[in-house]
């Protein structure tokens, strides 16, 4: 009976340790995950400026004053020259920094420190300027920020209220809005039975170019009548997909 009475009483002892412990641990995850998103939106508020427009109506001697948020990435540029760009899809999570580094931005935050996150980043040897294709990388992360919502691609409506990605790039001192249309959304994967669309940043031809284009329409989840021809720049974002091995989501669009 003493034996039983022993035993019971270490069985309470180990429960109690696993939920403190799972306790702490979903507490303190849930902490570092606020403490990501709330540098994310800090940068946001950087970035953004309240410009006010005035429309003067001569005719009916009526003037208006509108307030239109503009992007001015120079002040984080100051912070950290690594930054190439910010990467922005209207009525998704992806609004962020994107830099050029991988060793260190896959597991550090725009401040290098370390992060689950990591930092969207252009490959190392793509130039933001030069390159016909631009490759951005981010992580896909379960609470569904970085690039999660790529995943959203294989459904078509989702791609229909989302067909275009917005890239600010810095020109000097100002900043430039890059607008690019989405021309296929597709899975593959990051081995020798996938398509390497990660080697691809600049054409040696047009034909390099057309091949390019043509593989990535044949992957795409479905058809797509905007395409690209030589000539065109491209940026495509890439993601790890779970149904298989070494998946990978991509998302291909042309600069208009």
């Amino acid at each position: 009976m003493k034996v039983n009475k022993i035993i019971k009483t270490c069985l309470i002892i180990v429960l109690v340790v696993i939920f403190t412990t799972s306790s702490y641990s979903f507490i303190s995850n849930f902490i570092k995950e606020k403490e990501q998103d709330n540098e994310y939106v800090q940068l946001q508020e950087i970035i953004q400026s309240n410009k006010t427009e005035r429309n003067n109506d001569e005719e009916n001697g009526l003037s208006n004053e509108n307030s239109k948020v503009s992007i001015n990435l120079y002040n984080l540029y100051q912070k950290n020259n690594d930054l190439k760009g910010w990467i922005k899809i209207d009525g998704t999570n992806i609004n962020y920094p994107v830099m050029q580094n991988t060793q260190l931005y896959l597991n550090k935050n725009f401040y290098k420190n370390n992060s689950s996150y990591g930092t969207p980043f252009l490959a190392d040897y793509c130039d933001i300027n030069t390159s016909d294709n631009l490759i951005i990388y981010g992580h896909h992360m379960k609470n569904g920020k970085m690039f999660a919502n790529l995943e959203k691609y294989k459904d078509f409506n989702f791609y229909q209220n989302h067909k275009i990605v917005l890239l600010y790039t810095l020109q000097g001192n100002s900043t430039l809005e890059n607008k690019y249309e989405i021309i296929s959304c597709f899975k593959t994967t990051a081995d020798e039975n996938g398509f390497k669309y990660y080697l691809f940043s600049k054409a040696n031809s047009k034909e390099d170019f057309n091949e390019y284009v043509k593989k990535c329409k044949e992957l795409s989840f479905f058809n797509i009548e905007a395409t690209a021809q030589y000539g065109d720049k491209l940026i495509t974002l890439s993601t790890c997909e779970y149904s298989q091995k070494n998946g990978r989501i991509v998302v291909v669009a042309k600069k208009i």
